[in-house]
């Protein structure tokens, strides 16, 4: 994820660890961005939007749900007041994409593609808040991809109906990378009123419940395609980090995490850290090979 390659230098028995787009706001947190081995921005779209009616958020036992719905300054506007000021936080620089036409999304990535301290545009082809562009991923992926010549890594939704195939397909149109995976759309009802507890019903639900969701999604991607995956989705300890590294992630994000505990990336790394030696590996991609041998048995039985 760096400009030398795949993969960010942590010392050898870590990952690195990202924030989940939206989740963090870098130029308010910037110590928190700078404990990062690359921020993610809020997802950026052609015009200014002001987003949804609040209430945007709403948290349950397992889950917190949004309805933020994109709000943005703009790509013009994003560039001019935002974009210096992170360039400032010395940290590599990962920018999502938005749109709802594949001509959105190629304006974008032309925009971006002149800024030399953007290090990847990661496409937002799954926001559940908001209405989806009529081409399929594919042709999204596509018309970025002709628009920069910037890395690209397609975010996907988990209620794909084959995750797996959508995976090859973007790789087919460009993508250089997958994250994995964006929110799934959830609802949450006030106990008392039985009214939805989003101004708009129902919302983005993420938390520790994504978690088995999101390692599934990985696991069947690192079989379909040979891109590296950045896992996000529930991932609050070395733990956890640990399955998604074995699932096939080569790199995390956290996300809903951040909001209750800013220091997590440190202590994530640690964990992690600590999983992996415990455990007796040298590194951490020593156990994703682990997701290698299981593809290549899941092979062998199918012959």
């Amino acid at each position: 994820m760096s400009r030398e390659g795949d993969e960010l230098s942590t010392g050898g028995v870590s990952v690195p660890i990202l924030n989940a787009s939206g989740c963090l706001d870098a130029l308010t947190a910037p110590g928190v961005a700078q404990s990062l081995d690359a921020f993610v921005t809020k997802t950026v779209t052609p015009l200014a939007r002001e987003g949804n009616p609040p209430p945007r958020i709403a948290e349950t036992d397992e889950w917190m749900l949004n309805s933020i719905g994109l709000q943005n300054p703009g790509i013009d506007a994003w560039v001019e007041q935002s974009y210096p000021r992170l360039r400032e936080l010395g940290v590599p620089l990962w920018v999502s994409v938005g749109g709802f036409s594949a001509s959105d999304y190629a304006f974008v990535c032309e925009r971006l593609d002149a800024l030399e301290d953007v290090d990847v545009l990661e496409l937002n082809l799954s926001c559940p808040n908001v209405d989806e562009a009529p081409e399929t991923a594919a042709e999204l992926t596509a018309a970025a991809r002709a628009a920069t010549s910037k890395r690209l890594y397609a975010k996907l939704s988990p209620a794909l109906p084959d995750v797996a195939e959508a995976a090859r397909a973007v790789a087919n149109a460009g993508a250089d990378g997958l994250s994995l995976v964006n929110t799934l759309r959830g609802l949450a009802l006030d106990p008392a009123t039985l009214r939805p507890r989003l101004a708009l019903g129902p919302g983005g639900a993420s938390g520790p419940a994504l978690r088995p969701i999101a390692l599934a999604c990985i696991y069947a991607c690192a079989r379909a395609v040979e891109l590296p995956i950045v896992g996000m989705g529930g991932i609050a300890s070395g733990r956890d980090a640990v399955q998604f590294v074995a699932a096939g992630a080569t790199a995390l994000a956290l996300g809903t995490i951040l909001f209750g505990d800013p220091a997590a990336p440190g202590r994530v790394r640690a964990e992690l850290a600590a999983e992996v030696t415990s455990r007796g590996y040298a590194s951490a991609a020593e156990i994703r090979e682990l997701a290698r041998e299981s593809a290549s048995l899941s092979i062998a039985s199918a012959e």
